[in-house]
């Protein structure tokens, strides 16, 4: 290739045509344009005459001007030009090119980058003939060198790997290597790894090496960790720069069962920084339905963390030693307990030996003084097995002999008999207030109300141990809860009862707290090597280099302490691995693992992706001769005087086929307008504001498809297919219903978009809005969504709203509903509030509401998500699972049913309420 700056040329032998221009252009001078025919009788004369001298008129110089482009166009462009060529002298020697690739999961986060590096490498290597062979770290196999186009039809099974060359892999590139030279081109994720210093020397012995690494930031984040009661998150990024800010997703599943992004939260890279670490204070009911954390933007699998057990929602058995009082509800034993663990833990009901078998995680025994022999042996079997016993103290126990002349192998110490009562009428002193927690109690950081106070409390005897097993106790120092380790479990006792009769301790928010710490402290420490010899665990799913979750299929099973100890690889993915009672989850960055870039030699190039990439400019060039040559034939009959007429049109008609299409206005052509309005209007369609979101965009157009095909098989409405409208430009009276789906970043209507809107309101139309984020852990927060609907809805003529009430239209239309479901069941659904005279009638189960189509919907259930269908009708996003969800499905779709006749027919059904007055009218 020969190259002029950022210019270059394949075939630059022939730019020797343009010499020949100058001749050329002599022989344009000499050939005038055909003259202009004009009939006159008076020729007839002069026919037989023969003149004998001949004046040749000049071709005009712009026409002379616009051939030779032409022509210089038709000769450049077949010389091959290339813009932004790469440099064929970076390249030594032309003998094979080995490109070696690490294809890790460092390399997912730019692949495109790559893969337009790769394809410049097997452009260069075409030109100059040379054979190509690829060699990726990750997986090595033999290779041998063949043509570039021969090695790119197989570029596109190249994809990266969810893992690192380790030592082994690596050594086996080394040993792939062919004997002879040859240059490498090495396509590095950047990542320091102590092998590359053999491989690098081995290729160098074969020739030059230069390396290909990527500018762009690479971040990962290791698993998720508990710290003092919150989910803590350390996050790196491979080389210091300035003070960056990246965005950590916790994706989980809603309560309906389906994939949703449960929270957000920002991250901060101090300049000059390569970890940073963040806290999230999350309640347990949205802990345990996380599934995966994720940097969001970096498609990598390092940026990927999977949660085992340690974030999922804990199984308590609750169990009391007495019945509760019938209509003493407080005074219940569990009652406490029951409200304090409900919205963090799965409570279990039934007698001990019935819930031993579910193998729970807690079992909380409440004035329980004496167990069988049985129950006794099979107690302390799964305390050991890693259950924790959480015993709370009571008369029954202060009055009985256990654990009192030798400690009893379920009670943490040795107890005194009696019991001991303080700030009661019979007794002296005050109650008693909770003294801080010691550092080294699972309770430490927690703040102590100053209301919580003890009044009653069974004593511990004095003993050795006593001082390490108190992680809890009074201001004058008596243990108010004390612990021991049994096994691999652990056994508690609150020294106090678990209702308000010894203490206000199970009133206070402290209580829940408390249990919360210890809920955690049940989760399996660090297993190791030893625990997990002999074990088989099955792989659930795995992470691909993308960071994508896919289902394990038939991988097969992996031995236990291969599973801690191994590097990944093939047979080890990252993903999560179930055994016999837990599951354990593989992340690719590890808590222990710190990522370095890779510090080359200086004799090694370095380049990196951001050179403009090649383009070829041939194509242009000759279209652009091709435009030329039309032009000068347009010009040359419009010099002959041949131009008119159905020719002129056709020469025009052939000029603007030659422009692009993006050059043509379509709002100056009326057709496109009158077109649209007879679509809106032939059948019934049902429309969707576009967003500008293109997934979002999608699911709501595939939703009123959805539902469009079940009003046509189950009503006398027949829609068309539904139309996506732009606010700003298209009309909306065509249409009954317009699905607003409303999204963070969809930008503001402008006024005039706001007079349509408001007209479409008053004259009858509905809009859906629905902002597609139901509160899935019933916290009362706004959402972004909702606040963008504030500003999308603030200048529009809206009615004063209601939640949809029992006697809605709405629930009786076509179907009888009394929920609105779409891909979340929340029933937040607000419409037109009922008048304030709005009066039941005798006989009627609903009010005498008005004629009016309520003009709003809102509400955010996602119901575009619920009806979407393929051309097929194949539902396209699963909502929950089994029955269940399919029923949920059927439900969304009724009510969509129930909006469309709501819309196109009114409230006809209220008029039912004046029946009676029509009849007695009647006379009957």
């Amino acid at each position: 290739m020969t190259l002029f700056g950022a210019l270059g040329f394949t075939a630059p032998w022939l730019l020797l045509g343009l010499l020949a221009l100058p001749i050329l252009w002599i022989i344009l001078r000499a050939i005038p344009p055909a003259p202009v025919r004009r009939r006159f009788p008076g020729v007839a004369l002069l026919l037989g005459l023969k003149d004998e001298e001949q004046v040749s008129d000049r071709t005009p110089w712009w026409l002379m001007l616009l051939r030779v482009l032409a022509v210089a166009a038709v000769i450049i462009g077949l010389a091959g030009p290339i813009l932004n060529p790469e440099d064929d002298g970076e390249v030594a020697g032309s003998g094979p090119l080995l490109v070696v690739m690490d294809a890790s999961w460092a390399s997912a986060a730019d692949w495109r980058s790559r893969e337009a590096a790769l394809d410049g490498l097997m452009n260069r290597a075409d030109r100059e003939s040379r054979p190509v062979a690829i060699l990726r770290l990750t997986a090595p196999e033999q290779f041998q060198f063949q043509s570039a186009d021969v090695v790119r039809t197989r570029l596109s099974a190249g994809l990266p790997e969810a893992w690192e060359p380790d030592a082994a892999q690596t050594d086996r590139a080394i040993d792939l290597l062919p004997e002879g030279d040859f240059d490498t081109y090495w396509l590095s994720d950047g990542i320091a790894r102590d092998a590359r210093e053999g491989l690098l020397s081995a290729l160098e012995q074969h020739g030059d090496v230069t390396v290909f690494e990527s500018p762009a930031p690479l971040y990962a984040i290791a698993p998720a960790a508990f710290v003092d009661g919150n989910v803590a998150l350390s996050l790196q990024r491979l080389r210091p720069g300035p003070e960056a800010e990246v965005t950590v997703a916790a994706h989980g599943r809603d309560p309906a069962g389906n994939p949703a992004v449960l929270m957000r939260q920002a991250v901060t890279f101090a300049a000059d920084a390569t970890t940073a670490e963040s806290e999230l204070s999350l309640p347990a009911e949205l802990r345990s339905r996380i599934e995966r954390f994720e940097i969001e933007g970096n498609e990598s699998a390092g940026a990927v963390s999977l949660p085992d057990d340690s974030l999922r929602r804990r199984e308590v058995a609750l169990i009391a030693g007495r019945e509760d009082r019938e209509g003493l509800e407080l005074l219940d034993p569990l009652h406490y307990l029951q409200r304090a663990l409900e919205p963090t833990a799965e409570i279990l009901n039934g007698a001990l030996t019935d819930v031993l078998p579910a193998n729970p995680d807690v079992i909380a025994l409440t004035d329980i003084a004496t167990l069988s022999g049985a129950e006794e042996e099979a107690l302390s079997a799964w305390i050991e097995e890693g259950g924790l016993l959480l015993r709370f103290a009571g008369p029954r126990l202060a009055a009985s002999d256990v654990s009192r002349d030798a400690e009893d192998p379920l009670m943490p110490v040795r107890l005194r008999a009696g019991g001991r009562t303080v700030g009661g009428a019979m007794s002296w002193g005050e109650p008693k207030s909770l003294a801080p927690f010691p550092e080294d109690s699972p309770f430490y950081g927690l703040q102590i109300p100053d209301d919580v106070t003890v009044n009653s409390q069974v004593m511990a005897q004095p003993d050795p141990t006593l001082a390490d097993r108190v992680i809890a106790q009074l201001s004058d120092g008596t243990p108010l809860v004390t612990h021991k380790e049994l096994g691999q479990g652990q056994v508690v006792l609150f020294h106090v009862t678990a209702n308000a009769e010894w203490s206000s301790l199970p009133l206070s928010g402290l209580f829940v707290q408390m249990l919360e710490r210890l809920a955690v402290s049940t989760t399996s420490s660090a297993l190791d090597a030893g625990e997990l010899e002999g074990t088989i665990w099955q792989p659930v799913s795995v992470l691909d280099a993308f960071g994508r979750l896919e289902d394990a299929g038939t991988l097969p099973g992996v031995e236990g302490p291969a599973l801690l100890d191994d590097p990944l690889g093939p047979d080890l993915r990252p993903g999560l691995y179930e055994g016999e009672d837990r599951s354990l989850a593989r992340n690719v960055v590890t808590e222990d693992r710190r990522i370095s870039p890779t510090v080359w030699p200086d004799r090694i190039t370095v380049e990196g992706f951001s050179q403009p990439r090649e383009t070829p400019l041939a194509g242009w060039l000759l279209a652009l001769a091709i435009a030329l040559l039309a032009a000068d034939v347009i010009a040359s009959l419009a010099l002959s005087g041949r131009l008119r007429g159905a020719r002129a049109t056709a020469a025009v008609l052939a000029a603007l086929a030659l422009l692009p299409a993006e050059g043509r206005s379509q709002e100056a052509d009326p057709l496109a307008n009158e077109e649209f309005a007879l679509a809106a209007t032939s059948e019934v369609v049902l429309a969707h504001v576009l967003t500008g979101n293109d997934r979002v965009d999608e699911i709501a157009h595939a939703g009123l498809r959805g539902l469009s095909d079940t009003l046509f098989f189950r009503t006398s409405v027949e829609p068309a297919d539904p139309m996506g409208v732009d606010l700003e430009t298209d009309e909306l009276a065509f249409f009954p219903l317009l699905y607003w789906p409303v999204t963070p970043e969809q930008e503001i209507p402008s006024p005039e978009a706001y007079v349509k809107l408001n007209e479409y309101l008053r004259s009858g139309g509905m809009i859906l809005f629905d902002t597609r984020d139901a509160d899935i852990a019933s916290f009362g927060a706004g959402s972004p969504n909702g606040r963008k609907l504030q500003e999308l809805a603030r200048p529009l003529d809206v009615p004063a709203l209601e939640p949809i009430p029992q006697d809605h239209v709405l629930t009786r239309t076509f179907y009888l509903l009394q929920d609105f479901p779409g891909r979340y069941s929340s029933r937040d659904v607000w419409v037109e509030a009922a008048p304030a005279d709005a009066r039941l009638i005798e006989g009627m189960p609903f009010r005498d509401l008005n004629d009016n189509v309520t003009p709003v919907v809102i509400g955010g259930n996602d119901w575009a998500s619920a009806w979407a269908s393929d051309e097929q009708g194949n539902p396209l996003v699963p909502i929950g699972s089994g029955f269940a969800g399919e029923r949920q499905r059927e439900i969304a779709y009724r009510f969509g049913v129930n909006l469309v006749m709501h819309v196109l027919t009114g409230n006809y059904k209220s008029d039912q309420v004046h029946v009676p007055a029509l009849l007695d009218r009647l006379g009957q």
